[in-house]
């Protein structure tokens, strides 16, 4: 039986030794499989989407004419939120066979192709267009599946439409009912490459081009002209080209935009299928927080960016109060602003050399309609209203969203224009909104601060008071709620020390504006009204250091660079495709 023994081990061992081997085997072959994989040029798809990486980068880039890449991290929820609408792209231009392709780069394990194109944020798109490594194009289009898709078709094909007689220019103006077309004596010249340089960024209208000499004198054209052409309001809209200075591209934009909206607006903010994680666009009165993107009006309304909104609140199903759109509507072109040029010689009703009462960028009012029975519901409450107080109307200055209000209301046309003239020569004083002071708001360590108390406790010349200005909705604000309860508590004893919150969404203060959630400022005791913004590390120690140290933080030693998390924007984060507002590195 040993012997039997002796001779299993001696058969056996050689075999488990030869097993043991076997998966040390296949282990590195495997692995040398997932490293060849990596080094591989071959270039993988995921939804349609271009796997790349350094080693296979060169070779998407000579295969493909247009490619924009998706800079992405796994874990940044921006980049997973655009995922599904980056694949559904992808999907499309495919589909068309387009030669515009969508590729995507994690960031974080492809540092060499991060370095490379200053990658600092999430997601960050760039198009690289015929093989060109050195010079990629910024993405600026919308983060959605649609916005990719325009804007990558815009790239991939003439941006405008060649119309070469009068028949194809009348077909193509009557085609939509919005067009423009740009009228150039010379399509190779300086000015026809910029208009078709922001034909292919403004993907959301449709733009012709045309030289021929019967074309400009169809249309009453003596001149390089780019007109915009209407089925409603004015039908055709002339913005001539200034012959010195060219064709100013950031003002036929802006110009474009405002005039391509109707003369009264009806707000209408209805939801998009495909969610985006960012807004290009500012909303100061669209409900908290941060909405889905508009595909209805309101897209129009905020992306114009026309500096006043006067509104109109009524509600839609009495026929008495829809009949006040008439004298709204009546003084809603004396605020349409015209079309003029900063310099040169008058033409079109423009301006020449510009004089004190002829300003290059007039004083504009966007005139909107809300139903607040409607789509207009949800912005109520950032104007402290029901709705039983309609009809009623409001102006808003949208760049610091100061309100302003009839002392009563009064609806004719003529009113409305010597009210609105009155807000824009500075002599009505905006209407601030305050909530009602909570009967305990000094009972617990934080003090409650609302509108109409908040000037008698911040600059009270006895206290320091350290002051949380914050949105009920905004996660940052709840993410710190605990540590300034925290901080009131550690204090609460001090008689010199206030901690204190106000809730911006529904108190506003005429010196102070709060352009993002949380704000901190620091009220200091004696007189001058001094205040100081707080912009450090939002916890316990930090705060308290700042406080015994007089409202000013002690110098230490530099330390690694920890980043905050940013503020919340006051009603919508910022642009798409270029990492404001995006996941930080």
């Amino acid at each position: 039986l040993v012997w039997l023994l002796v001779l299993s081990l001696a058969w056996l061992g050689p075999a488990l030794g030869d097993e043991d081997k076997d998966e040390e085997v296949v282990e590195e072959e495997e692995k040398e499989k997932k490293e060849d994989e990596v080094l591989s040029d071959e270039i993988k798809e995921e939804d349609n989407v271009l796997v790349l990486h350094e080693h296979n980068f060169a070779r998407a880039l000579s295969e493909h004419q247009l490619l924009l890449v998706e800079f992405y991290a796994p874990w940044c929820g921006h980049c997973q939120q655009l995922a599904p609408a980056f694949a559904q792209a992808a999907a499309e231009l495919r589909n068309e066979s387009s030669p515009a392709r969508l590729g995507k780069v994690d960031a974080t394990a492809q540092t060499a192709l991060a370095t490379e194109f200053g990658i600092t944020s999430y997601p960050t798109l760039k198009l690289f267009r015929d093989g060109n490594r050195t010079h990629p194009l910024a993405y600026t289009g919308r983060m959605d599946s649609q916005g990719i898709v325009r804007w990558m078709q815009r790239r991939a094909g003439p941006s405008a439409t060649l119309l070469q007689d009068t028949d194809t220019a009348a077909a193509f103006v009557n085609s939509q009912d919005l067009v423009v077309v740009g009228f150039f004596k010379d399509l190779r010249g300086e000015a026809a490459q910029a208009y078709l340089e922001l034909a292919a960024e403004m993907v959301d209208m449709t733009f012709g081009v045309a030289e021929a000499a019967e074309l400009f004198q169809a249309y009453g054209l003596s001149a390089d002209t780019v007109c915009l052409f209407k089925k409603f309001d004015e039908r055709q809209t002339n913005f001539p080209v200034d012959p010195a200075r060219g064709l100013d591209t950031a003002e036929l934009t802006r110009l474009l935009r405002v005039h391509s909206l109707q003369l009264v607006m009806e707000f209408t903010n209805e939801v998009q299928p495909v969610p985006s994680p960012v807004t290009v666009l500012q909303r100061p009165w669209l409900p908290c927080p941060h909405p889905p993107p508009p595909s209805q009006t309101s897209n129009q309304i905020f992306g114009a960016k026309i500096p006043h909104h006067m509104l109109l609140f009524l509600n839609k199903s009495s026929s008495e109060q829809l009949s006040l759109r008439d004298g709204f509507r009546a003084a809603a072109g004396d605020f349409r602003g015209e079309v003029r040029w900063p310099h040169g010689r008058d033409m079109e009703g423009g301006c020449g050399t510009p004089q004190p009462q002829c300003s290059p960028f007039p004083a504009q009012v966007l005139f909107v309609v809300v139903d607040v029975t409607g789509h207009g519901a949800d912005v109520l409450p950032f104007f402290g209203m029901t709705p039983a107080d309609a009809p009623t109307l409001r102006l808003v200055k949208m760049e610091n969203n100061r309100k302003y209000q009839m002392e009563q209301d009064n609806f004719s046309d003529s009113a409305i224009r010597t009210f609105i003239q009155a807000v824009l020569d500075g002599k009505v004083k905006p209407h601030l909104l305050s909530a009602e002071p909570p009967e305990d708001w000094d009972k617990r360590p934080v003090k409650v601060l609302v509108g109409k108390t908040f000037e008698q406790v911040a600059f009270d010349e006895t206290k320091n008071v350290f002051v949380k200005f914050y949105a009920p909705w905004c996660p940052h604000c709840q993410a710190m709620a605990a540590a300034w309860e925290e901080l009131a508590e550690r204090y609460k004893d001090r008689e010199d020390i206030v901690i204190a919150e106000m809730d911006s969404t529904a108190n506003e203060l005429e010196n102070i504006t709060i352009h993002g959630f949380p704000t901190l400022h620091y009220f200091p005791a004696g007189p001058g009204r001094k205040m100081v913004e707080y912009k450090s590390t939002r916890d316990v120690e930090t705060f308290s250091k700042f406080l015994d140290n007089g409202g000013t933080l002690p110098v230490e030693p530099p330390v690694s660079e920890v980043r905050e998390q940013p503020p919340c924007p006051e009603q919508s984060p910022a642009p798409a495709g270029r990492g404001d507002g995006s996941c930080r590195m």
